[in-house]
């Protein structure tokens, strides 16, 4: 895996998401109540706290867990959550050692279809439906990874527009991306108020 991300607006930790498919997955994971560059500098803030280059699946998996959420919670915080957060790594990290031989590249590698992928993504722990979705579609846009019908199976993710962290290619995107959400923020706020009687 070897693509130019600029995710976490940080060419350090941009340079490990392109490289390395766990972190990759970790930012992702960690891509929820806090700013999108916030979460994906993460599995880079993690990685030099543990002294490594790249996160390890089996070593995150193994970590002491009380040790682990004080890594993520030391200043800067990791995650506006880091404890809870930390337990999700650690699942995920887990999961990818049982699942996967701890390879997280494996999750996508050998995939024929993108509602295989897409089913793969949801079965990992803290993916839930849309996580998935955006994962998938950020896979196809940025990592080349494009199994047969996967803009399909991103939905709205997959196509052209500015949606979610998939189309994020610099500080232009980035702003069109929030805009994007600030907008259907409002929107949902407008409907729920429509409903109230």
């Amino acid at each position: 895996m070897n693509a130019t991300i600029h995710l976490a607006q940080q060419p350090e930790a941009d340079e490990l998401l392109g490289r390395s498919p766990l972190a990759a997955l970790i930012g992702m994971l960690l891509d929820q109540q806090v700013p999108m560059e916030w979460a994906f500098s993460g599995p880079y803030t993690i990685a030099q706290r543990m002294g490594r280059d790249d996160p390890d699946c089996a070593e995150i998996a193994a970590y002491d867990p009380d040790a682990f959420a004080e890594l993520l919670k030391q200043k800067p915080a990791v995650h506006r959550y880091p404890g809870s957060m930390a337990k999700r790594i650690q699942q995920l990290c887990q999961y990818l050692v049982d699942e996967y031989d701890g390879d997280a590249s494996a999750v996508w590698r050998d995939v024929e279809s993108g509602a295989e992928l897409l089913k793969r993504l949801k079965a990992l722990p803290g993916f839930g439906e849309q996580k998935a979705k955006i994962f998938l579609a950020l896979l196809g846009k940025q990592y080349g990874v494009r199994p047969t019908g996967w803009r399909e199976a991103a939905g709205v993710y997959g196509e052209p527009g500015y949606r979610s962290a998939a189309d994020i290619t610099g500080p232009e995107s980035l702003a069109k991306v929030r805009a994007h959400k600030q907008e259907m923020k409002r929107a949902a706020k407008a409907e729920g108020a429509a409903k109230k009687p």
